[in-house]
């Protein structure tokens, strides 16, 4: 008789990423997780993953200084480089407004009221801002724009400038496209077991939204202000026209609402859908 005993099964062995379905009923259970979290808890989590974002504009405005590798590269290696704020978020833990986009899938199953769902939107985005406009202030008090002979600082008010400058409509429908890479990003890193898999899931949609010129709001609650403060104090100049407080209300407004068309509609409603509107039915 064999008395040797075999040691068990780690839980993660031959197991590959988790599948389409698999994924949206994951994003449907954590979804109501969010939507129930602690006022508190969901703010302060709100506020990091604000800085996260902003900490990615960082690098991806320095990446994308003075660099001679043409427009295309360069932009998408500024994507690679913006990547950070999303893999902190996921990696690390925060609550990011245009991720949590997909909790609509809860909502639309009928597993969580609008309410709690608007709730979550209302606190994150807040949090969001007070992250994103902490990383500007920290950035300006630390003359991050003097590097390089002021070539960073001209970079970030050339992004900030152009972003502010965008009309209503144009915004919009980049942030359409921005937030469905984003929340595809978040999708195809909920599907991941590993660190690894998840990093790779995250990269290739995000670093596409930013190389294609897409508008995201969170970001640009970064971007946008800290332009202004690097504005603050330089001589007129025509190429910042339109650089100003109402520029960035019109820009987040606009990037705000077609963010919330790509996330919520155009990835949460299409795949709830898809994968779990049959299984509702019982069809």
């Amino acid at each position: 008789m064999d008395t040797r005993q075999t040691a068990p099964t780690h839980p993660m062995s031959g197991m590959d990423a988790f599948g389409p379905a698999e994924i949206a009923a994951l994003v449907e259970s954590r979804g109501v997780a969010k939507a129930n979290a602690p006022f508190v808890a969901t703010f302060v989590l709100g506020v990091l993953a604000g800085a996260f974002i902003a900490l990615g504009g960082v690098l991806a405005t320095v990446i994308g200084t003075a660099s001679e590798l043409g427009f295309g590269i360069t932009r998408w290696l500024s994507g690679i480089g913006f990547s950070l704020g999303l893999v902190l978020v996921v990696i690390a833990g925060a609550e990011l407004f245009t991720g949590n986009n997909l909790i609509v899938m809860s909502v639309v199953s009928g597993k969580l009221p609008l309410g709690r769902l608007l709730r979550n939107w209302a606190i994150v985005y807040a949090g969001n801002l007070v992250g994103a406009l902490s990383i500007a202030v920290f950035v300006w008090l630390a003359d991050w724009g003097t590097q390089d002979d002021g070539a960073v600082g001209a970079t970030a008010l050339s992004i900030a400038a152009t972003k502010s400058s965008l009309p209503f409509w144009d915004t919009l429908w980049r942030a359409v496209l921005a937030n469905a890479l984003v929340c595809l990003a978040v999708w195809l890193s909920t599907g991941g077991r590993t660190v690894v898999d998840k990093v790779v899931a995250i990269v290739f949609p995000v670093s596409a939204f930013v190389a294609a010129g897409f508008e995201h709001s969170i970001a640009n609650m970064y971007f946008i202000p800290v332009g202004l403060l690097l504005e603050r104090g330089l001589p007129p100049d025509p190429a910042l026209e339109g650089l100003d407080l109402a520029g960035f209300g019109t820009n987040l407004a606009a990037a705000t609402i077609g963010n919330v068309i790509g996330g919520a509609v155009l990835v949460g409603a299409v795949y709830w859908f898809v994968y779990l509107w049959p299984a509702r039915d019982g069809s």
